[in-house]
C-alpha cells in the first residue's frame, strides 16, 4: 500500500510538469484535498478502533510465545534432521546451556541402550512421515532418579512446504507414572485384602459364568483360581442341585440395586457340600437388564458345631433346597409366599422368556389355562382346613408338552404369615411319555398277535385254494372257457397272499432270509424302481453316505419297506413334489443327542425317506402305522403298507420315526444296527445281480409222509406230490404220523409237517422222529415265520429245511426235489 501512494504522488508531480505550473494549480488543490480527507477519516477510524495495522514484529512475538511457553520441550527438525528450532523447555530436558549446545533428539538419547529401540522407532516414523508415541523410563545421571519421558513425533505439515520436517515433543511424565503406580499398588493391596477376607465373594454374569471368585472361597471349594473368568467354571460347577435356579438373573427396573438372601449349598470340586448364606446383589443398568452380580458368601459349617438352633436351621434350609420334589408354600389366593431351588427351577423352565421371582407370584402361572381350576379349588380346600386332598395332575404351561402332578395340604400353623396351604410339585413328563410309549407298543403286539393268527388261517385257507387253482390249470387249455375264471381265481389269491404277508410282516411272524448288505448299493439297484413308480411329478434324490457300515437284514422285505415308503410319499404330493432317500452313519455318541427316546445308543446305519407333500396331522400320527388304518378313499389303499414297514423294521431288530409338519412334508428315519462281518462272512449281491434258476425238472420218486392237520389241504398236497412220482402217506397229526413210520418199519424218506397242529405238534414230532432216525430229513409248512417256532426246537434238533405258506404245487414239489437231492 506505502508503494502505491509514494508511486501515485511521484506520478501526480512529473504529471504537473507537464501540464505548467500555471494550470497544474487546480489539480494539485484536489489531490491536496483529497490527501487531506483521507488522513483525517484514518485518524478518527484509527481513533475508533475501526482500523487497525499490526505490525509483522508484534504477530512474530505472539507465535514465539506459543512454544516458547510450552510446559513440554518442543524441537522442530527439517528433512534432513538438522535441528531448525528448539524451545525453552527442551533445553532444560537436555541439560543445554543456550541455542547453541542444543542438540536433536536422537543424538541425546541414542547412547542410552535402554532408550534407543524406541528412538530408533521414533526416527523411523519421522522418515516415513508417521505420527508415534513411546514412554520411556530413562535413567538419572550422576546418581540422579530415573525419569519416565513421553516422546512424540509428527510431522509439521500434512502437505505443503514443510511437510518433511518434523516436530518432536519431549515431556517429563514421571510424576504421573508414579501416581499411576500408587494407585495400582493400592488397587493390589485391596484385591489382597479381597481375597484373603474371613468371607467368600464371587460374581457371575448373566450366561451363569463365574468372572470373579476370591481366594478364600477358592479354597473352600478347592477350585484353581486360573479356572475363573476364562469361561472354565460356571455357576451351575459351585452350586449344588437346583440352588442356581435361585440366583437366576431376575428382572427389575432400571437403575434397581436389588439384594436377596438365600440358605443353601455350594459344592466343591470333588462333590462335597457347604452349607452356605449367600447375599446376593444385583444392578440393573439404564435399560434394565441386569448386571454382574457381587455375592457374599457366609460359611454356615460352623454354626452347626456352634449353635444347636442354628444347627437345626440349616440343616433344615439343606433338606428344603436339596429334596428333588418342588415345594412351595401359598396363600388362599395362590400367591406364593416361599419356594425351594427346585419350584425356581421348574418354574424358569415353564415361564420363558420371564426371569421373575418365584416370590408373590400366583403359582396358578405355571399350570396350563385348561387346568388351573382343578388346582385352585385344591389350594381352596386346603385354606378351608380340609385333609387328603386327591393330588392334581395338569398339565404346564408352554408348548403343553409337559405335565406335572401337585399334592396339597394345609398349613395348620396360625402364626404362618398368610401362608394356607402347602403345595408339592413332581414332574410326571417322563413318566407320561413312558406310560404312552408302553401303551402303544402293548396295543401293537395285541394287534400284532390278532394279525397273525389271522394270517396264520387265511394262509391255510389260500394254499387249498392256490393248490386247488393249479390243478385246474393243469386240467384246462389256454382254449377253455373256463380258463380264464380260473387264472382270475389264482389271481385273486395270490393278491390275498400278499395281503397276508403284510400282516404278517406287521406282526413280525414272517420269515426273513437275512444277510449282510450294504444300504447304499440296495438303496441305488432300487433308484429305477422307484422313478417309475414316481412318476413324471415328483423327483427323486439319493443322497448317500461316506463309508457305510455293513447291516444284516432280508434285502427282499428292506427293499419293500423303502418302496411302500416311496409310495405313500407320492400319494401324499399329488400336485408333484421332491422325495429324497438319505443313508447315513450314525454313532453311538450322535445317537444320545437324537430326540428318540426308545432308541438305545448304539452304532446305526440310517435311511431317511423325505417328502414335500401335505404332511401328517398330529392327531393322527400316532395311529400310521397300525394294520388298516389310512387316509385314503375307499379303494385307494388297504392300511397295510406303514404297518408293514413297521413290521419289518421291528423283525430286522431296528427302530423307525416319522417327524411331520402339516403343508410342508414328512421324514421317515429307519435306524438299522451295524453289523460287524465276522472272519469268512461275505456280502451277498443285491437280487438284481442274481439270475433267477428255476429246475427244469420237478418229478421224482421216493416215500413221503405228508403231515397236516387241515384234511382238504392235505388231500390236495398229497395229490400234487403224488403226481410227480412220490410215494405219498398221510397223517392228521404228529401221532398220526409216527404210528404211520412205525407200521412201515420207519420207511420213509421225507416228512413234510405243518408246525401248528393238534395233540402233538411239528417241533415235538421232529424231535421224536430223529431219536428214531437222526438222518432224517424233514420239511416244515407254517403260516408263521421260521424263527417262530425254532426256539422251540431242541438244541441238536439237526437241519430241516421250511416253506412258508401259502405255496403253489410248483412250490411245493420244488422245496421237495430240493431237499431229496440235499
Amino acid at each position: 500500500m506505502v508503494l502505491a501512494v509514494a508511486l501515485l504522488l511521484v506520478g501526480s508531480v512529473i504529471a504537473f510538469l507537464f501540464i505548467g505550473r500555471a494550470n497544474a494549480q487546480p489539480y494539485i488543490l484536489a489531490l491536496l484535498s483529497a490527501l487531506a480527507v483521507i488522513g483525517v477519516f484514518s485518524l478518527f477510524a484509527g481513533a475508533a478502533g475501526i482500523v487497525r495495522l499490526a505490525g509483522r514484529d508484534a504477530r512474530a512475538t505472539f507465535l514465539d510465545a506459543l512454544p516458547a511457553t510450552a510446559p513440554d520441550g518442543i524441537v522442530v527438525t527439517d528433512q534432513n534432521g538438522r535441528l531448525v528450532y528448539a524451545n525453552p523447555a527442551y533445553l532444560t530436558l537436555v541439560d543445554a546451556v543456550d541455542a547453541d549446545d542444543v542438540r536433536p533428539v536422537e543424538r541425546v538419547f541414542v547412547g542410552d541402550p535402554l532408550v534407543s529401540e524406541a528412538i530408533y522407532r521414533l526416527a523411523k516414523a519421522a522418515r516415513e512421515g508417521r505420527a508415534l508415541q513411546e514412554e520411556v523410563r530413562v535413567p538419572g545421571a550422576d546418581g540422579a532418579s530415573a525419569r519416565w519421558l513421553r516422546f512424540r513425533v509428527r510431522p509439521l505439515q500434512e502437505a505443503g512446504p514443510y511437510a518433511r520436517w518434523t516436530t518432536w515433543t519431549v515431556g517429563d511424565v514421571t510424576r504421573d507414572r508414579d501416581r499411576q503406580e500408587n494407585v495400582f499398588q493400592e488397587l493390589q493391596h485391596a484385591i489382597d485384602y479381597l481375597d484373603h477376607a474371613p468371607a467368600g465373594f464371587f460374581s457371575v454374569d448373566q450366561q451363569g459364568q463365574v468372572s470373579y471368585l476370591n481366594a478364600t472361597l477358592a479354597g473352600w471349594l478347592d477350585y484353581d483360581l486360573a479356572q475363573v473368568g476364562s469361561g472354565g467354571l460356571k455357576l451351575a460347577d459351585i452350586v449344588a442341585g437346583d440352588g442356581a435356579a435361585l440366583l437366576a438373573p431376575v428382572s427389575g427396573e432400571p437403575g434397581d440395586v436389588k439384594t436377596e438372601v438365600h440358605d443353601l449349598d455350594l459344592k466343591t470340586r470333588g462333590g462335597r457340600t457347604v452349607p452356605v448364606r449367600l447375599y446376593h446383589k444385583v444392578a440393573f443398568a439404564a435399560d434394565g437388564t441386569p448386571g454382574a452380580s457381587r455375592t457374599l458368601v457366609l460359611s454356615r459349617a460352623r454354626e452347626e458345631v456352634a449353635d444347636p438352633l442354628r444347627a437345626a436351621e440349616v440343616r433344615f434350609v439343606r433338606f428344603f433346597h436339596n429334596t428333588p420334589m418342588a415345594i412351595a408354600t401359598v396363600d388362599k389366593a395362590g400367591r406364593i409366599a416361599r419356594a425351594n431351588a427346585p419350584f425356581v427351577r421348574l418354574q424358569h423352565g415353564v415361564i420363558k422368556g420371564e426371569a421373575l421371582p418365584a416370590e408373590g407370584r400366583s403359582i396358578l402361572t405355571v399350570v396350563a389355562d385348561q387346568d388351573r381350576a382343578a388346582l385352585e379349588a385344591a389350594i381352596g380346600k386346603a385354606a378351608d382346613g380340609q385333609g387328603d386332598i386327591a393330588p392334581v395332575d395338569v398339565a404346564l404351561a408352554g408348548d403343553g408338552k409337559r405335565s406335572a402332578r401337585f399334592y396339597v395340604s394345609a398349613v395348620e400353623d396360625d402364626e404362618a404369615d398368610g401362608e394356607a396351604a402347602i403345595v408339592y410339585t413332581i414332574e410326571t413328563t417322563e413318566v407320561r411319555d413312558l406310560e404312552k410309549q408302553v401303551a402303544q407298543v402293548q396295543k401293537m403286539d395285541m394287534v400284532g398277535q390278532l394279525a397273525g393268527g389271522i394270517a396264520h388261517d387265511f394262509n391255510n385257507v389260500l394254499s387249498a385254494i392256490m393248490m386247488a387253482t393249479d390243478f385246474l390249470l393243469q386240467a384246462h387249455k389256454p382254449t377253455d372257457p373256463s380258463f380264464g375264471d380260473i387264472m382270475q381265481i389264482k389271481q385273486n389269491a395270490n393278491r390275498a397272499a400278499s395281503l397276508v404277508r403284510q400282516l404278517l410282516a406287521f406282526s413280525r411272524k414272517q420269515t426273513l432270509r437275512p444277510q449282510v448288505l450294504d444300504l447304499g448299493a440296495t438303496v441305488e439297484d432300487l433308484t429305477m424302481l422307484l422313478r417309475r413308480l414316481l412318476g413324471e411329478k415328483v423327483s427323486l434324490e439319493t443322497v448317500h453316505g461316506r463309508d457305510l457300515w455293513a447291516v444284516k437284514a432280508d434285502v427282499s422285505q428292506l427293499e419293500q419297506v423303502i418302496v411302500n415308503l416311496a409310495v405313500n410319499a407320492r400319494d401324499a404330493m399329488a400336485k408333484g413334489g421332491k422325495l429324497t432317500v438319505r443313508t447315513a452313519n450314525i454313532t453311538e455318541a450322535e445317537c444320545k443327542g437324537l430326540p428318540y427316546k426308545p432308541l438305545p445308543p448304539a452304532d446305526y446305519v440310517t435311511v431317511e425317506v423325505t417328502d414335500t407333500g401335505s404332511g401328517i396331522a398330529r392327531e393322527i400320527i400316532d395311529k400310521i402305522f397300525e394294520p388298516f388304518f389310512t387316509t385314503k378313499e375307499t379303494g385307494k389303499g388297504t392300511g397295510l403298507g406303514l404297518s408293514t414297514v413297521y413290521g419289518i423294521v421291528k423283525q430286522t431288530n431296528g427302530y423307525v420315526f416319522v417327524d411331520s409338519v402339516v403343508g410342508e412334508g414328512t421324514t421317515f428315519r429307519i435306524f438299522l444296527p451295524r453289523h460287524v462281518p465276522v472272519a469268512g462272512e461275505i456280502t451277498e449281491p443285491a437280487p438284481a445281480d442274481r439270475a433267477a434258476e428255476a429246475p427244469a425238472d420237478h418229478t421224482g420218486h421216493g416215500t413221503i409222509l405228508l403231515v397236516e392237520d387241515e384234511a382238504d389241504l392235505r388231500r390236495l398236497n398229497a395229490r400234487g406230490l403224488s403226481s410227480r412220482g412220490y410215494t405219498v402217506l398221510e397223517a392228521g397229526n404228529g401221532i398220526e404220523a409216527i404210528e404211520v413210520i412205525e407200521s412201515r418199519g420207519g420207511a420213509v424218506d421225507l416228512v413234510v409237517s405243518d408246525v401248528v397242529m393238534p395233540e402233538m405238534d411239528g417241533p415235538t414230532l421232529a424231535k421224536e422222529l430223529r431219536t428214531r432216525n437222526p438222518n432224517l430229513k424233514i420239511i416244515f409248512v407254517s403260516g408263521y415265520a421260521e424263527d417262530a417256532f425254532e426256539k422251540n426246537l431242541p438244541d441238536d434238533h439237526g437241519k430241516f429245511h421250511f416253506l412258508p405258506k401259502p405255496f403253489t404245487l410248483k412250490q411245493l414239489v420244488a422245496a421237495v426235489k430240493e431237499t431229496m437231492a440235499a
